[in-house]
């Protein structure tokens, strides 16, 4: 059978296909529903230029590029995730990535006028510090496992746990003590509670740019992880260095998270579900598995994300709530199946 990144011929055809589809369904859904006519208009020439043509050209498109941008890195992430820690049930945001995101985040949107942030464009500040908190949040995750003298994938989740914790209490502290009448915290919930950032043509440029880098680089562990499933001392006598592979890698999954967050919130259960229904498609193997688990992530978001802007217009629901609703129930069903092998 032929197969192209690691993955079956027929498989890939479907997935690429679901890509393009799920990418049309998302502009077609809004406050008012679309219909396939009016997409295929803005590929015609026209003579004139109507407003509906430069709202979905401007706006709708650029939001559903970067909320398939946001789902492919974290379903990528969610199995490099569970190919370091060896457990199908660890997700990305375990070891205080998403935590870190998220203080980032509130200072971006609570004292924004802090000399130290003066050097970075407004525009920017909240995408920065984002990347920055959930970045910095992992390296002192590894530094606190390394003074620890943690040498295991499950001290380093249980730092991550401690990180996290931590992390999320001097947020909620933040919010409270420098919330006032003129900065509102429902601002700062909405974030937390995930929704994708709509960006501008060149921005998207930038995210899809620096997407493509993280998951070449996700791409290129997939034998390091592949090893690393067979155990530690096997690994090793295979020449793996254990450590600083696990290192590495984690630093790539979580910068894969960072810049996820950082346009999207916190969104969860993508990275833990997505993995798990593509192991039961194209295999254990990393390759094909990261390949695959980002499509489907994309896709998956994607029309989460056209639900989320539909079904209460003219308000939206927090995308990370419609992912919840998605993967918590088929997070029991994963802890029922593995409870009865």
């Amino acid at each position: 059978m032929t197969r192209i990144l690691g993955i079956p011929a027929r498989w890939l055809a479907i997935l690429i296909a679901a890509v393009f589809l799920s990418i049309g369904t998302a502009m077609m859904l809004g406050p008012e529903l679309l219909g396939p006519g009016r997409l295929l208009d803005l590929v015609r020439p026209t003579t004139g230029d109507h407003p509906l043509d430069r709202l979905l050209l401007d706006w709708r498109l650029p939001r559903v590029l970067t909320a398939f941008l946001v789902g492919g890195l974290l379903g990528a992430a969610g199995a490099v995730f569970q190919g370091i820690f060896r457990n199908p049930l660890a997700d990305p945001f375990l070891i205080g990535t998403a935590p870190g995101a998220a203080l980032g985040a509130t200072l971006a949107l609570l004292v924004p006028g802090l000399p130290v942030f003066q050097a970075i464009s407004p525009f920017l500040l909240l995408p920065v510090l984002s990347f920055l908190g959930a970045f910095g949040a992992t390296l002192a995750v590894l530094l606190l496992a390394r003074l620890a003298q943690v040498r295991d994938t499950a001290g380093l989740l249980l730092a991550g746990v401690a990180m996290a914790a931590f992390l999320g209490a001097v947020r909620s502290y933040l919010m409270l003590a420098l919330a006032d009448e003129t900065i509102s915290l429902q601002v700062v919930l909405s974030w937390t509670l995930g929704g994708i950032q709509t960006p501008f043509w060149r921005e998207v440029g930038l995210v899809a740019l620096l997407s493509l880098l993280l998951l070449l680089l996700a791409y290129g562990l997939a034998h390091g992880l592949d090893v690393l499933g067979l155990g530690d001392d096997v690994a090793r006598n295979m020449n793996l260095p254990v450590e600083r592979f696990v290192v590495m890698a984690t630093l790539v999954a979580s910068a894969l998270v960072a810049l996820a967050v950082t346009w999207g919130g916190t969104i969860g259960f993508v990275g833990l579900v997505v993995p798990h229904l593509m192991r039961w498609t194209v295999g254990p193997r990393h390759a094909p598995l990261i390949v695959a688990s980002a499509l489907v992530g994309g896709v998956l978001l994607t029309l989460l994300d056209g639900l989320a802007r539909s079904l209460l217009p003219p308000a939206e629901i927090p995308l990370g709530l419609l992912t919840a609703l998605v993967g918590a129930p088929f997070f029991m069903f994963i802890l029922a199946r593995r409870s009865h092998q």
